[in-house]
């Protein structure tokens, strides 16, 4: 039978990481073809892949193209009505894959959904990334169903019903190939990191809906190309934030948006140097020029945006700010965020 799922895994020097992770989803993963696109790899990745996984089907794409554009790159190689995003570090479970494809099937106005993600190192607890499925604020800080900010839940059950979200993690994300190729895939531009949640806030300001199904279990290691406080994953998530806020914000509310990021980013500096961050800090700094530097070229991509917006209030944005919420109200919880 035609298969109709491709499991795409971007790999850059991660032969390890695929010894290691890649045999839970070739055994747990018979209704997909398992597909490893290559960043252009200089360790004995691809050389391994061939004598180890002979099943795997690999793209060498000749060149470290980043998160963004290697998978834009492989998915334009192939010819599946569904692709699934799937880091390299990620343990998937039996019958992973099936409640999250019968889903998309019953419900053609669902484009991308993600399954639960647990942690690979803290098994009873949510992961940071990605959890339970995304939201936003009002100030384009993003949160999870099972993660407010630094604090991850343990999964007691408390978000195992199916529910719609803003952005699903790019860790592992299921999505309809022919959509995410009409709406341009991942901006390569960003290079790595916020381009699953400016692809998923563009499919939602289209009115296309996005859904996590808790049904399908994974475990995702997290943190394993850039470490958390790694300068240059703080550069990244700081400046592609903001180009994700100035493409996706309605102009109505982007000018007070840009100016509250301006004092809570540099607030953030602040922290960062009192606490002897001063690498992150300038990372920041170095962020905010660059957003600057590069906004002029992103201008086309807003004026699209905001011509294909149909849907400027999402429920799955808060209204204020989860800052506030988490800082001052002490709310650290999911369930506490949506009761308020």
């Amino acid at each position: 039978m035609q298969k109709k799922i491709a499991v795409v895994i971007l790999n850059w020097n991660g032969a390890e990481m695929m010894r290691r992770f890649l045999p839970s989803v070739v055994g747990n993963s018979e209704e997909a073809e398992i597909v490893v696109a290559d960043n252009g790899s200089d360790d004995e990745s691809v050389s391994m892949l061939h004598q180890e996984f002979p099943g795997v089907r690999v793209i060498e794409l000749g060149h470290n193209y980043g998160f963004a554009e290697g998978y834009n790159k492989a998915l334009a190689q192939l010819e599946y009505p569904y692709s699934v995003l799937l880091n390299s570090d990620v343990e998937v479970t039996p019958h992973w894959l099936s409640p999250m494809f019968q889903y998309m099937e019953e419900h053609e106005d669902v484009v991308a959904c993600q399954p639960k993600i647990k942690s690979e190192r803290q098994r009873s607890m949510f992961e940071y990334a990605g959890a339970c499925g995304g939201y936003m604020d009002a100030l384009g800080y993003p949160f999870c169903r099972g993660r407010i900010l630094n604090t991850v839940e343990e999964d007691k059950g408390q978000y195992d019903t199916v529910a719609p979200v803003l952005w699903a993690t790019g860790a592992a994300l299921m999505i309809r190939t022919e959509v995410f190729r009409q709406v341009g895939g991942l901006d390569g531009r960003f290079f790595a990191h916020m381009e699953e949640i400016d692809l998923c806030w563009r499919l939602r300001g289209r009115g296309m809906k996005i859904v996590c199904i808790p049904q399908s279990v994974v475990y995702h290691v997290g943190g394993a190309t850039l470490d958390k406080s790694n300068p240059r994953k703080t550069f990244l998530n700081f400046r592609n934030n903001l180009l994700m806020i100035y493409k996706n914000t309605p102009s109505d509310r982007l000018d007070k948006v840009l100016k509250w990021r301006w004092i809570l980013d540099h607030i953030a500096m602040l922290q960062m140097l009192l606490t002897g961050k001063r690498r992150d800090a300038q990372a920041v700094c170095k962020a905010r020029r660059e957003f600057q530097r590069m906004k002029p070229d992103f201008f086309a991509s807003r004026q699209e945006n905001m011509q294909a917006i149909v849907c400027q209030q999402m429920p799955e944005m808060i209204s204020g700010s989860i800052l506030w919420q988490y800082y001052v109200k002490r709310r650290h919880r999911y369930s506490q965020i949506k009761k308020e």
